[in-house]
Formats: C-alpha cells, structure tokens, sequence
C-alpha cells in the first residue's frame, strides 16, 4: 500500500483558509498519512513570519527579561486562526505554557521552535490526527548535531503506533530534553527524516510555488517549469539559490531512494516537480540544461606567482591560511602561475588585510588582491554531458550579451558550469544564459 510523507510551509499553514485548503489536500488521499507543518508564514507581504517574532521574543528576553509586548503579537496571531477554524481547543492554555517555559529556558533554539509546536497542534486538531511532539523523536546530542541513525529508530518505532500522525518540523531535542534547531527552513529535512524511518513510497513537499522553475521568475519572465530533476541537480540548484527546497533535505531520502514532489498548496492539481535518484534517459537528452541559479555575494583572492605549478604543496599552503582564519571557500580555479579562491563575503567580513597578510608570509607570491563585487551563476544538467559545445555556447551567450567572465569552473562529471560575473552584470547573464538553451 502506497504510503506518503507530507510536508506544508508557511504559507501553507499563515491563516484558516491555508490550512482548510492544506485539510481538503489531506483528506483527498487516504495514503498521505504523516503529515509535518512549517511555522505560520506571511499572509501578505508586510506581514511577519511567526518565527520572526519568536527570534524577537528571546532578543526581548536577552534585554528585558520579558516578551509580553511581542509575544501578545503571536498570540494574537494563533488565537486568530483558531477561532476562525472553528476549533474546540484552549489555544490559550498552550500558548501561557509556551511564554512561561520561554522565559523559564531562555534558549533561541527554544523560542524558534514554538511556531512548529502550535501549528503542528492547531493542524492535528482540524485534521483530527494525534499530534506526536518532534522534541520525542527527532534526536540531536547535546553539541546540537542531529543524531541520524538514532532518530531513524526512534521515529520507525513511535510511529509505528500510529496509523497518521502530525509533527512539528524544524526542531527536536538531545537525552536531556533541550530543544535543538535545524538551520532555517530546517522543516524540510523534518520532513524527510520522517519519510525515510516510515518507508515513503513518495515525499510531497507542498509550498506556494508549483514545483522549480529552470531559472528565477524575477529575472526571467515566465522561465519554463522542471517536470523532472535528479537529487544532485537539486543541490546544485538549491545551493545556488532556488530555495524551494532545503539543500540538505535530500539526504534522509537518498539513503532510501525515496522520490520528492514539490506541489503547489494553492494548485493542487499541477504536477510540480519530481525529484528522483537517477533522470530517465530519455529526459536527460531530451534537454541540454535542467536549469540555471545564482548567488550573489562573493570576492576572489587572487594569487600570481611565477612557477608556481612546480612549488610541491603551494595550494595546500595557501588552503592552510584560510582553514586558520576559519574561512569557507566555494571554489578554486587555478592556471600554471595563478590560483583564485572563491569566498562569499560574509565569510571575508574583517579578516581581509590579516588574510592577504599571512598569504604574504606563507607563500610570497609576486601578486595578491581581493577583487569585490563577483556573483556566481551555476548552469546545470546532466544533459550537458551529452551535447558536445555547451560551454561554447554559454561563453558566446555572454559574450554576445557583452558580460565578462570572471571565473570559469566546470566539475568533471560535466553536471554544471559556475561563472563568476560582476555583480552588476548578474540578472543580464543570468537571463543571457537561459535565452541561449531554452530560447
């Protein structure tokens, strides 16, 4: 018998008609049976996500040592909802307990993770399904690293006790019970921990968009639809910035080959995207690119120095400044005499002149400079590997459209192709390079 994992955002659950709509959904496939909720979302574009104002409360708490003022915004926010819902629950009793162990903890983690909580609650009593607590089941240790294995035993065994249930994503707690996070938009990977430990046969991940567009909407008018795309197309297009879909959220479900749906709650009837271990064939030629992201937000530490292809170790070295300053690289093309690594900002944010020093003392290059300013656009599909000249093409979309490539990186399994471009040049080349594949 097929058996579904079903998770709602927070646009799914912001208000009473969302989560009526997210029931009707329920309710028309008896398979959909585990059901996991984000925090209540925005209802309009001034509004604020609930989880907003829970990380306001705990910063109220820091200060003040209270979040009245705050916390009667969130109250009155779930006391809403219910009421409209028509639901026989003492909403009020909960949310005193919330604001009393809120002060009582005084954990950010805590605070953030209350949002799931009530929602999850709320949509159990309109749904009539008990309401299993994330904080039993999802199990981190005591660092706040998320226990896998564990948790893939303990979820297996708790639910095998209930036909349906709904949980709260986003959180659970290690052995003594403190409250612990995944990082944000963390309810997808609840999602798919749940999925894996109760053998799925599908993961719908229903939100307010119906599926992945092949680029972003907001530079691309209209960009075409993905029907179909495989686990590591969607890391590499979620790390890029098509945030549908939590990047991490794949691995509980790769381990198991469980396929994703990304669905639309307010277009039920669209297929969305399917996420899937391995594109059919068929699929795979039959398009060059799946689809095209970027982020912007980066510089490239550039290094010259003569023969430097024949000093043993040069990058390792140069590698060992960055892992001392604690700094994350996202690539590093290099030439005979020149390397370049890439950084996102945040990363470089102060550490800048004590960086470009200690390279100086540990490698003496001929030439060192930060350039500022660089935007990342990946272009991926496993299609690519079947269509001699992609790259050809991509440079000549750029070229023609008079954008200069910063940086060039194309990974051996012929996946994707990153370009660095200025950031003032990042929408054009991004729609440059869709114009050129999807026409």
């Amino acid at each position: 018998m097929e058996l579904k994992v079903v998770k709602f955002g927070g646009t799914s659950m912001a208000d009473a008609k969302a989560i009526n709509q997210v029931a009707k959904i329920i309710e028309s496939d008896p398979s959909r049976r585990y059901v996991v909720v984000s925090a209540p979302g925005k209802r309009f574009s001034q509004d604020h996500k609930v989880t907003d104002l829970l990380y306001a409360c705990y910063h109220d708490l820091e200060i003040n040592g209270e979040c009245k003022a705050t916390f009667a915004k969130i109250r009155e926010r779930f006391c809403g909802i219910v009421s409209d819902l028509g639901l026989d629950m003492d909403i009020c009793a909960e949310l005193d307990r919330v604001e009393q162990d809120m002060v009582k903890f005084r954990s950010a983690e805590f605070c953030a993770s209350r949002g799931e909580y009530l929602s999850a609650k709320i949509a159990a009593c309109r749904l009539g399904m008990p309401f299993v607590d994330a904080k039993n089941i999802v199990l981190f240790d005591e660092e706040g690293a998320f226990l896998a294995e564990e948790t893939n035993e303990r979820v297996g065994a708790v639910l095998k006790q209930h036909k349906q249930a709904v949980i709260p994503g986003f959180f659970g707690a290690d052995a003594m019970g403190n409250v612990h996070t995944f990082s944000r938009g963390g309810s997808d990977i609840t999602g798919a921990v749940i999925a894996r430990a109760v053998r799925a046969s599908l993961y719908e991940n229903w939100t307010d968009v119906s599926g992945f567009m092949t680029a972003d909407p907001r530079i691309v008018p209209n960009p075409a639809p993905i029907a179909m795309l495989s686990y590591r197309e969607l890391r590499e297009l979620s790390y890029m910035g098509a945030n549908v879909l939590h990047p991490e959220s794949i691995f509980p479900v790769r381990t198991s080959n469980i396929p994703i749906n990304i669905r639309n709650t307010f277009a039920p009837a669209d297929r969305g995207t399917m996420i899937v271990a391995e594109v059919p064939a068929d699929c795979v030629h039959e398009d060059i690119i799946t689809g095209v992201a970027g982020k912007k937000g980066y510089s490239i530490v550039f290094i010259e120095k003569s023969m430097m292809n024949s000093e043993l170790g040069f990058a390792r070295r140069v590698m060992s400044v960055f892992e001392y300053y604690n700094i994350s690289f996202e690539h590093m093309p290099s030439g005979i005499d020149t390397l370049s690594i890439v950084v996102a900002d945040n990363e470089l944010a102060g550490k800048e002149e004590v960086l470009l020093d200690r390279i100086r003392k540990t490698v003496a290059p001929d030439h060192i400079e930060i350039k500022q300013g660089i935007s990342l656009i990946a272009t991926v599909g496993h299609g690519m590997s079947f269509h001699p000249g992609t790259a050809a093409k991509l440079c000549g979309a750029l070229a023609q459209a008079n954008i200069n490539i910063r940086m060039i990186d194309q990974g051996s399994s012929e996946l994707n192709i990153i370009v660095g471009v200025s950031t003032t040049d990042y929408e054009r080349a991004i729609d440059a390079i869709y114009r050129a594949f999807k026409g």
